[in-house]
């Protein structure tokens, strides 16, 4: 029994570091939980075939779905619905299409746990509630950190390809824990229409992120794009005085 205890302890000892370091090579692991590479090794892949672990193709690991979706339930689907209200409001509010709130699933799908609607006469309807699949979905690609330098996804919906989804990940301390969505018509989101929600969509995400306790990756005045950080600040300042105001 003692034994079978400590093999918990060095798991969990383990899953610390990767969830607060992530990526982490296996020496790092072995090193900050003092056990010997073999034993964190051994331990690490027990982790990764039970999905608490993934490892990239350099050997690093990083936090896995289960993992992930963990800490997500944790911070539990009202709270963190409540954190992200707000700015799927603003996303509605600003864009006129419908926004989402997003997490993965144990089994690699997509739950829609929110919604905000957009007010066009020509919307998407509510998908809150129902779970896709993640592969080839904008929200897939966002919650496994699969991104462009822009920060976030824009595909056809692999359930109705006449609609049009972009995504980008809310991440806390530990890694991605969901996504913020946008989806409207497909005729309607073009590419200039999806640059500029796109940035919008983004900044909102980063505001949730900060709620949940990560750390922002980028700097709004790094200059790769004076219009979308202007677009963004924009976003930010009318969120702040919107919030200010009760809304």
């Amino acid at each position: 029994m003692a034994e079978s205890t400590r093999t918990v302890e060095r798991a969990l000892e383990l899953l610390a570091v990767v969830a607060e370091r992530g990526p982490v090579s296996l020496t790092e692991c072995a090193r900050d939980t003092g056990l010997a590479p073999s034993t964190a090794l051994r331990l690490l892949r027990t982790l990764e075939s039970t999905g608490f672990v993934d490892r990239d193709d350099d050997g690093a690991f990083s936090s896995g779905h289960r993992l992930l979706g963990i800490g997500a339930r944790a911070l539990s689907n009202d709270s963190l619905i409540t954190l992200a209200q707000p700015s799927l409001a603003e996303l509605a509010r600003q864009t006129g299409e419908s926004g989402y709130l997003c997490v993965g699933t144990a089994d690699q799908g997509v739950l829609y746990i929110a919604q905000a609607e957009g007010n066009r006469t020509i919307r998407h309807v509510s998908w809150v509630g129902h779970r896709f699949p993640q592969d080839g979905s904008a929200v897939g690609l966002a919650l496994r950190g699969e991104l462009p330098e822009e920060g976030f996804t824009a595909v056809a919906s692999v359930v109705d390809p006449e609609v049009m989804a972009l995504a980008a990940p809310v991440r806390s301390a530990a890694g991605t824990v969901a996504a913020l969505s946008v989806v409207g018509p497909a005729f309607r989101l073009d590419a200039e229409r999806v640059a500029a929600l796109g940035a919008l969509l983004t900044a909102e995400a980063e505001h949730v992120s900060g709620l949940l306790g990560a750390v922002r990756e980028t700097d709004d005045t790094d200059g790769t794009d004076d219009d979308t950080g202007d677009a963004a600040g924009d976003t930010a300042d009318g969120r702040t005085r919107a919030r200010e105001g009760g809304s």
